[in-house]
């Protein structure tokens, strides 16, 4: 495994992480706590050091909870463990957004609860709208807690469709990290939130570094999905688009020997911006198979 310092923070995250959206129960499979602590210890076992989940991953903190239970039996002081904040989760695929200060504290303190921990290494702020990210009222209420000990450091993950004006003015508001979605199917990230970036020495995390999966090569043109995972809500031409296009990038860009997955995984870590990709995973296999990658990737 390898690590890199997340930019101007004191973090040294593993360049591959572990996702936890999936424990909340929207990607087709309800967990049990026997079978997070197995990912995590298999997560643990290849020197992945870096926990991502958010208060809206499954009904009342339900992620955070499999998460805190877990480190709760673990030595904590060898996990980075980042969440975010800004939604209340409702069901399936369906949030109340509360980016407001009270509420944000609420959800810190609901948070810190459910993970079991004292602070978090990383808060970020979730998919808001501009407008939201604009509220001072909110920043200057995070900034107390970081002084209070319960923030170490602040981030902004920022929703799909994207905010380039967000990049742009994060380090304004004490944001010394980017989530991003970015894999070889959207590079987008590299012309909106990677130049705001090497500018303001923000580290960049990436999120869905296999495309939800299709660049596994697991799912084959024509693939479905059940009712209770999120893939099922993917657009069908733009999946069958993206199909073309990864057995295109079989054929002519991925080398001889090396699978789609791992191959897709450095890929998004070959610019040292880029200090950690956060891999979803539903089984100790799947997150040791996402560990490997870290073989391709330069230290």
């Amino acid at each position: 495994m390898h690590y890199r310092t997340l930019g101007k923070t004191s973090l040294r995250p593993s360049v591959i992480g572990v996702g936890t959206w999936q424990f909340g129960g929207e990607w087709g499979v309800n967990f049990t706590q026997p079978q997070v602590d197995a990912i995590l210890d298999a997560a643990a076992e290849a020197g992945i050091n870096f926990i991502d989940t958010a208060e809206c991953y499954g009904p009342d903190h339900l992620s955070e909870k499999f998460v805190g239970d877990y480190l709760a039996r673990r030595d904590r002081s060898k996990w980075i463990v980042a969440t975010k904040f800004g939604h209340h989760f409702n069901s399936f695929l369906n949030r109340t957004d509360d980016f407001t200060g009270a509420g944000v504290q609420a959800q810190l303190e609901a948070s810190l609860r459910a993970l079991r921990v004292e602070t978090l290494d990383l808060y970020q702020f979730h998919s808001g709208s501009d407008e939201w990210f604009q509220n001072e009222k909110l920043w200057t209420m995070l900034a107390g807690q970081k002084r209070a000990g319960k923030i170490r450091h602040l981030g902004l993950s920022i929703m799909q469709k994207g905010s380039e004006f967000q990049a742009r003015t994060a380090a304004q508001f004490g944001v010394e990290t980017l989530q991003v979605f970015y894999n070889r199917l959207d590079r987008r990230p590299e012309q909106i939130y990677f130049p705001a970036a090497r500018e303001n020495h923000l580290g960049i995390i990436g999120r869905v570094p296999l495309a939800s999966g299709l660049l596994t090569g697991k799912y084959k043109p024509g693939a479905t999905f059940a009712a209770n995972d999120v893939r099922s809500q993917m657009d069908a031409d733009r999946l069958q688009r993206d199909f073309v296009e990864i057995a295109r990038l079989q054929k002519e860009e991925v080398p001889a020997g090396v699978s789609l997955a791992h191959w897709a995984l450095a890929w998004c870590l070959k610019d040292p911006l880029v200090a950690a990709v956060v891999c979803g995973c539903k089984n100790p296999d799947q997150m040791r198979a996402n560990a490997a990658a870290a073989a391709l990737v330069a230290a």
